[in-house]
């Protein structure tokens, strides 16, 4: 398969972006393609936090929470699709799919053995990350979700369409803009931050691939195990919940969000950041902070 791997250069002096990488290359099904994570706070740690990013993202994203989280003596694993961050990058579109990306997480979940995981998800993080629990339960104890949604049908949303159109209308996908257009508390800065692994269009295929996944049929791939994992959230899950919505987000917003809550089994009432976007981790120290307080860490 052939594949991109962004310069080690372009990560070099991101703001508040000073974590050691480390890598994975050998996953079942996936020889050859390196994989990046971010592994932070005590190794030895009781509890693992499992920060995943979505679109257009990468581990990036969670430079507000993992400080936080490392710091409450918790081990804090964010690692970044393939296609997106410091991970190697598949150049054919197709690649992408489904399946592609959640039976790599499930394999890196294993094979670096996480137990009593806090799963921390937002946007395709959690579209994809909440199918993870039903298949290893016994290592799930947490979530922590933000603006996302399970996949349970064909999209039919106007603001989705809208961010779609943004995404797809062009190759070389305007990184910089999407990311200042639907989160407006980044600046120019942490706005090309998000676009340093992504040189030119030929890195983006991730990118371009995410929102032509979001389901437009009923058998659309993903929607069968979307709803396997809506019957678990709410008949099976008995962890701690806490919720988290960025409130000037219209495409993943209170709406989803609420109905995403009535979901989920004893997901309490959710934390309202009334400054935040799409991009809820922008607010991350915050919201860190008051989840680790709701669940008595």
């Amino acid at each position: 398969m052939e594949a991109l791997r962004t310069e080690d250069s372009r990560f070099d002096n991101l703001p508040d972006y000073d974590f050691e990488p480390s890598y994975v290359s050998d996953l079942p099904g996936y020889e050859g393609l390196r994989g990046h994570y971010i592994d932070a706070g005590p190794k030895d740690a009781d509890e693992v936090f499992l920060c995943l990013h979505g679109e257009p993202t990468w581990s990036y994203l969670y430079r507000k929470m993992i400080p936080v989280f490392a710091a409450a003596g918790h081990r804090v694993i964010a690692p970044d699709w393939l296609g997106f961050g410091r991970s190697d990058k598949p150049v054919d579109d197709e690649v992408y799919h489904f399946h592609f990306h959640r039976n790599y997480m499930l394999a890196l979940i294993r094979r670096l053995d996480l137990d009593r995981i806090t799963l921390v998800c937002q946007d395709w993080g959690g579209i994809l990350g909440l199918t993870l629990p039903m298949e290893l339960p016994e290592r799930f104890t947490r979530l922590l979700v933000m603006n996302t949604a399970l996949m349970a049908g064909p999209a039919k949303s106007e603001a989705f369409d809208e961010w779609k159109n943004l995404i797809t209308s062009d190759r070389d996908v305007p990184l910089e803009r999407v990311m200042q257009t639907y989160e407006p508390q980044i600046n120019d800065a942490e706005a090309a931050a998000y676009a340093a692994p992504f040189p030119d269009q030929r890195y983006k295929a991730g990118v371009r691939r995410f929102p032509l996944m979001v389901a437009t049929t009923e058998d659309a791939e993903g929607v069968d195990v979307s709803r396997r994992a809506a019957a678990f959230w709410s008949n099976e899950w008995s962890g701690q919940s806490f919720m988290a919505i960025g409130m000037k987000d219209e495409m993943l917003g209170p709406v989803v969000m609420n109905h995403l809550r009535s979901v989920i089994r004893g997901c309490p009432e959710p934390m309202e950041v009334a400054e935040a976007g799409h991009f809820v981790q922008e607010s991350g120290e915050e919201v860190a902070r008051q989840a680790l307080s709701s669940f008595g860490k």
